[in-house]
């Protein structure tokens, strides 16, 4: 067997582009990361296609567009799960399925977000944290069942009272080496002393924090608490459109104007999830390097979303807003191909070039249905013939938010599918997206190239039951209609563990 190299790909969880070191300046710690991407390139214009969970992670394990996967949003009474099966789940390529066939072990550690869930996707082996989703009144996840064991006196792992998708925070409610980061560093660790030595492996890394529950181990949250230097949320001239709503009254509401002590809390518990994480990367780089592991393996580190965090009075994720839709993404060569490689890059990339690259650098064949690209040439300096990489989400919060959005980092066209509604940005100028510049006569010729671009894609789409262009022109969808790329069925499936019920 040719000398494949190990490959690691760290994800994050609702991790933005901003809340790491190397792009915060420095305001938060997380040395870790940071030396990745010394020893790589960090990829300045990396957004997420799809910006929640199930939709984001479907294009990662594929290579392919939201379109393609037929996942277009998430949620359980919304529409289709992620899914998989031993090489034999309904999507024809998978990542990890492909590095199997090509003389991998494909390990897969912490959140996988499939379904069902003990769906492999193509992985030798799974374990699972996946947070508070239970699918089946008989699933329990590894870490949770770990945890119980453990901590006998606790009800669940959620005994500190944070709802998953609140925007509350505190300090996690048991012993340090009990967080959920801890715990999926620990189980890479035990991969790496039992994993066969003849046989080169893929590891997904994969953490459910900063995603709430805000809840970092103590020492973590009263590193940020007691900072007054923390960035603040973003606000713009459209802030005040999300400022008074009904979801505010919720716990686990979308939108709504916090108080600066709900804010400074939410930030502390968020920001320090990311550095109780990053202490966790550094020990699991350290055991590397010590093996002697590090040098040849390729590094992937990225998230599959980010979190608006209060940014113009918006909460979570899905939106085509900066806070939730731009990701870090870092990519370290193996020492024996990183020869020219530049610590930048401003190609326009996305979670569907994961897998291309992946492969590439492996030597492996690619599937022909992937529509994202190798990144090795672009890790070297090299330019890219793609203008642009889109994004889309619908079914989320509220139907005028249901989104189809354009980037190249510099400037980012935004149609809201429902509406009709445009927003446009100029990210040079404007990173923080404080002025909505769709009327501006001096952005009017990059409007409307990009306008025409998203045109060309969505007429395409048209079809009897939907049309997304007519005439030449965008033309919203009604409000009640539930958008579906034709694969949707293709995604669709029932759990087998139904029997059991």
């Amino acid at each position: 067997m040719k000398n494949l190299p190990n490959v690691l790909l760290i994800v994050l969880d609702q991790l933005r582009f901003d809340a790491l070191g190397y792009s915060s300046e420095g305001k938060i710690e997380t040395p870790a990361i940071d030396w990745i991407a010394s020893m790589g390139t960090v990829f300045n214009s990396a957004y997420s296609p799809s910006p929640t969970c199930i939709p984001a992670r479907s294009c990662l394990w594929t290579g392919q567009k939201p379109w393609s996967t037929g996942v277009l949003f998430t949620g359980n009474s919304a529409g289709p799960h992620l899914q998989g099966g031993v090489m034999g789940c309904n999507f024809a390529h998978t990542l990890p399925g492909e590095l199997v066939k090509g003389g991998y072990h494909s390990e897969g550690i912490g959140k996988m977000h499939f379904f069902p869930q003990r769906s492999s996707m193509g992985f030798s082996h799974t374990l699972l944290d996946e947070s508070g989703r239970e699918e089946d009144k008989n699933f329990i996840s590894d870490y949770k069942e770990w945890f119980l064991k453990c901590n006998p006196d606790h009800h669940d792992i959620t005994d500190h009272g944070i709802h998953w998708n609140a925007f509350g925070a505190r300090p996690f409610h048991a012993d340090e080496c009990y967080h959920p980061s801890n715990w999926t560093v620990n189980e890479c660790l035990k991969f790496l002393k039992r994993k066969d030595p003849t046989t080169p492996f893929f590891l997904n890394m994969s953490f459910s924090r900063p995603h709430s529950p805000y809840d970092p181990s103590k020492y973590f949250y009263d590193l940020y608490y007691d900072r007054d230097d923390l960035p603040a949320p973003f606000v713009s001239d459209w802030s005040k459109e999300y400022e008074e709503n009904e979801s505010a009254k919720s716990l686990t509401g979308w939108c709504g104007k916090k108080s600066k002590e709900e804010i400074k809390r939410a930030r502390a518990g968020y920001y320090g999830s990311i550095t109780q994480t990053d202490y966790q990367i550094g020990k699991f780089l350290t055991t590397l390097n010590k093996a002697k592991l590090l040098d040849e393996m390729l590094i992937i580190f990225t998230s599959d979303h980010g979190d608006m965090l209060q940014d113009h009075n918006l909460l979570r994720k899905s939106y085509a807003y900066e806070g939730s839709a731009h990701i870090p993404f870092i990519i370290k060569l193996p020492k024996s191909l990183s020869q020219g490689v530049v610590a930048h890059s401003d190609v326009p990339v996305s979670l569907y070039d994961v897998m291309p690259t992946v492969l590439d650098v492996c030597g492996l064949e690619l599937p022909g249905d992937m529509e994202g690209m190798s990144l090795v040439g672009a890790c070297k300096g090299e330019t890219s013939d793609r203008p642009y990489v889109q994004g889309e989400h619908v079914q989320g919060y509220s139907f005028e938010e249901d989104n189809y959005f354009l980037t190249d980092g510099k400037f980012k066209y935004i149609y809201f599918c429902k509406t009709g509604r445009e927003r446009f940005f100029d990210l040079r100028d404007n990173k923080r997206e404080e002025k909505d510049e769709i009327g501006n006569p001096a952005c009017s010729e990059t409007i409307r190239k990009m306008r025409e671009f998203v045109i060309n894609d969505l007429q395409k789409r048209n079809s009897e039951d939907q049309i997304f262009v007519k005439d030449g022109k965008l033309v919203p969808i009604a409000k009640d209609h539930v958008i579906l790329s034709p694969a949707y069925r293709e995604r669709l499936v029932t759990s087998p563990y139904k029997w059991m019920e």
